[in-house]
Formats: C-alpha cells, structure tokens, sequence
C-alpha cells in the first residue's frame, strides 16, 4: 500500500506568456542576424576588409545557431506525450550545447583569421568600415537587448551570440576611427582576438551548465539538505531516503524520495502529511515531485540508493 503524491507545480498562463515572449524576441534576433550577415559579406567585399568578412562567416553560424535555437525552443513549449512523458523542454537545452559548439567553432575561426593578419596587416577603407560598424552595434545590440528579460539556457546562449558580434563591432569601430588618423591596421587582428577569447570563457560557463543539466545533476539553487530535513520533521515519519533531484531544462526541477512511515498512523495522518508534503516541495519550486510512503517493515525495492538524508 503506497502513497504517490503527485504534484505538478506548473503554472501554465505566466508560462506560456514568457515562452510566447520568448520565441517573439529569439524570432527578432534570427531576422535581425540574417538580413545583416548579407550586408556583412557585400560590405566587407567593398571595404577591403578581412575581419568583417570573416565575421560575416561568424555571423552566418550565428544566424544558423539562432534559428536552429529558435524552432527547438518553440517545440520545447509542447506538452507531455507518451513518447515523452516530461515534455519537451531538454529541447531547449540541446539547442543550447549546439548553440554553445557553434559559437567554439566560429570563434576559433576568428582566431584562426586574426592571427595571420598579426604579421601582414592591411589596410581597408577605414570609412566604410566605420559606417558598418555603428550599424552592427545597433543591430546586434538591439537583437541582445531583446533578450535581457529572458532566463532559459537557450536564450542566455542566444544573447552570448549577439554580445559577441556587439563587441566585435565595437572593436571594428574603434580601429576604423584609428585607422582614419594613423596608419596602425594591427590593432584590428589584436581586438578580434581579445574579444573572442572573453566570449569563449563565457560560452565554456553557459556549456558547462548545460552539460550539468544533460547529466542530471542536482540544480546549483535548490537546498536538498533542507528539504529532507523538513521532510523528516513530523512524528510520524522514521525517515527519508532514495532521494533524487535533476532538472528538466535548467528552470523547471524535479523531485523524488522514499518516506519511511513509523508508529502506527492512521490513514487520516497520512493524507495530511501527503498535503503538506506535496505544499513543501511546490515551496522549494519544483515543477515535478513524487513522493512514495513506505509503511513500517516494508522492504524498499531499491535498497538504498540516491541521496542521503
């Protein structure tokens, strides 16, 4: 005889708000990303200039990551099935660590770019490379701040992206501005790299914690220890066991645990203590929460695996 309280703390009309809020911003910085990648590699062509066409390259994985970050968010939204009973929502992870590989491997191309140029720089129209620079900051800025006000994995990647290209475009700014009054096209290669290497030590935090949420770690916010010690409190539970915590996408968290029942409780006890478990772990704000009852002298079919109380 088992107890399941089964809670699902979602709260579906925020939710789909902010996922629907979401997907307009994302849907913004692909448009913003594709229009302006074709101006990149027309404008870096007239200007003589290397950087910006290997950063249209740059922006041309960014605008592909965008989408791809874009339609996989989107299905993330679908609900439970019986193909997928948690839903969609890893979706959005998975977009991330992609998102993640393809910002690694458009920065490395950078690098690869701005190194040569370190021994043999060249000079480009300064002037034009001037007037594209303040039109990639504003694109590239207005697509990133867009996306301030969202907090999913996918969309932090999806800003990564954008600050990238605002810095790179900084950097294109300030060397057009020098180049037009001293003759010093080294700075350029020197500030490709510098802002790479900083988005990269971003990117390899933002990859680290998705790969955390893949391989079901216990999400850095929620105090587990804490939660088993209030789960032991009442009288009429011995203790807690099999105790398990992961999270879904990085935002929505699961929980699980074993509750050894001791004494003699009536089913009324029961009942309360799955009411008042059921509050506890929504408090903590886990989306998902099964909690078993096990009754006294009745053996755990898993041992003791999981975490310790």
């Amino acid at each position: 005889m088992h107890g399941h309280p089964h809670s699902h703390g979602h709260r579906h009309g925020h939710g789909h708000h902010h996922a629907d809020e979401e997907g307009r911003a994302i849907a913004v910085a692909f448009w913003l990303n594709f229009i302006f990648t074709i101006i990149e590699f027309v404008g870096g062509l007239m200007v003589n200039s290397v950087a910006i066409l290997s950063d249209a390259v740059h922006d041309l994985g960014d605008t592909l990551a965008i989408g791809m970050g874009w339609a996989l968010g989107k299905t993330s939204q679908r609900k439970a099935d019986s193909k997928y009973s948690y839903g969609y929502q890893r979706l959005s992870v998975l977009a991330a660590v992609i998102n993640a590989l393809v910002l690694i491997v458009g920065s490395i191309f950078i690098i690869s770019e701005a190194v040569p140029r370190l021994w043999a720089p060249e000079m480009p129209d300064a002037t034009g490379m001037l007037w594209l620079a303040v039109l990639g900051v504003v694109v590239n800025g207005l697509g990133a701040w867009r996306l301030l006000r969202q907090s999913s994995m996918n969309a932090s990647m999806i800003r990564w992206h954008l600050l990238e290209d605002v810095l790179g475009w900084l950097a294109v700014l300030v060397v057009s501005l020098v180049l037009m009054v001293w003759d010093v096209p080294i700075l350029d290669p020197i500030l490709s790299i510098g802002f790479t290497l900083f988005i990269l030590f971003n990117v390899a935090r933002n990859l680290r914690a998705s790969l955390k949420v893949f391989l079901q770690a216990v999400p850095a916010d929620v105090d587990v220890q804490a939660l088993v010690a209030q789960l032991c409190e009442p009288r009429q539970v011995g203790g807690v066991h099999h105790v398990h915590v992961w999270s879904l996408d990085g935002e929505h968290h699961v929980f699980s645990a074993h509750v050894e029942l001791q004494g003699a409780p009536r089913v009324e006890e029961v009942l309360a203590l799955k009411q008042h478990f059921r509050q506890l772990v929504m408090d903590y704000g886990f989306a998902h929460s099964t909690i078993e009852f096990e009754w006294p002298e009745e053996s755990c079919r898993h041992g003791e695996e999981g975490l310790a109380p």
